[in-house]
């Protein structure tokens, strides 16, 4: 079978590029660590793969710091919210994810400065984002040749782009083990094979291999839908910087919050009608009627 091999960014010259899929946890609680995975870049067409482990905001600064330093690029793609001003509530951005999730069947935990340990002055997310000093401008990450850069992803947001028969009233993915009233085995395994045939067809060595071994743990934990997590995230990165523009979207602004997602035709289409009404901006812009 032919590999469909995607082009690099008008502009943007062919050096070493790692994609650092970070899904934190939000917390930094010992017992409940995040995720992190890399993808790396190595050249036009050369797609490298290294395993996700559990991780907590140290670790994965300790694994970005690492991997950076091998890179001419760095992109960090973080499922957690970054921009987080509102003291209560939801942020405008996670109102236009809400419609599309709640759409699939899902939920979308509010952001705001008034949740302890994740956004409140004292949570362990903002000196991490500190120590990591990544530029956090996703139109600048595509076009750079080198820097670090950091991105906000959300892989429930992805999963219906990815896999299109996820995309439908409540047909998204159950695929929490931690969640055992709803957990579904038939979605986890829909998700790892989601995530297999993108490697696949993207020729990212080594990921699919990690994902066949996934695919026989017979009672997956809520530790290796992290690690799935993670391997999201670093696919919605790479989608972010080795795909079209026009294959993903941005949500929302640097401002208020903001979310990148890819983006099939029919999830561009519902996001950028509940954005139009709820007047958040859409790859930079606000919708006009």
């Amino acid at each position: 079978m032919s590999i469909d091999v995607p082009a690099m960014p008008e502009g943007v010259s062919i050096g070493s590029t790692c994609i650092v899929g970070f899904d934190s946890a939000w917390t930094d609680k010992p017992k409940a660590p995040g995720a992190i995975c890399v993808i790396t870049v190595e050249g036009a067409g050369r797609f490298g793969f290294k395993e996700p482990e559990l991780a907590s905001f140290r670790q994965a600064l300790d694994t970005i710091e690492r991997e950076a330093r091998g890179s001419d690029r760095c992109l960090v793609a973080l499922d957690q919210p970054t921009i987080v001003p509102n003291l209560t509530s939801l942020r405008p951005v996670d109102r236009v994810a809400a419609s599309l999730i709640s759409w699939l069947g899902g939920g979308v935990q509010p952001a705001n400065r008034s949740k302890i340990g994740m956004f409140d002055d004292g949570a362990p997310l903002w000196p991490f984002l500190k120590k990591l000093q990544a530029v956090e401008d996703p139109e600048a990450a595509r076009a750079a040749a080198s820097g670090r850069f950091l991105i906000e992803v959300f892989p429930a947001l992805a999963v219906a782009s990815f896999e299109s028969a996820f995309f439908g009233r409540l047909l998204g993915p159950r695929y929490n083990p931690a969640r055992k009233q709803t957990f579904r085995r038939s979605d986890w395994d829909a998700m790892v094979v989601t995530a297999t045939n993108y490697a696949r067809t993207h020729g990212i060595n080594g990921m699919a291999d990690w994902l066949a071994r996934l695919a026989q743990v017979a009672a997956p934990q809520k530790s290796d839908q992290d690690k799935l997590d993670a391997v999201l995230c670093a696919l919605i990165g790479f989608h972010w910087l080795m795909n079209p523009r026009s294959a993903s979207i941005m949500i929302g602004d640097l401002r208020t919050g903001y979310m990148i997602a890819p983006a099939s035709d029919e999830v561009r289409a519902r996001l950028v009608e509940a954005a139009k009404k709820a007047r958040v901006a859409v790859d930079g812009a606000l919708i006009s009627n």
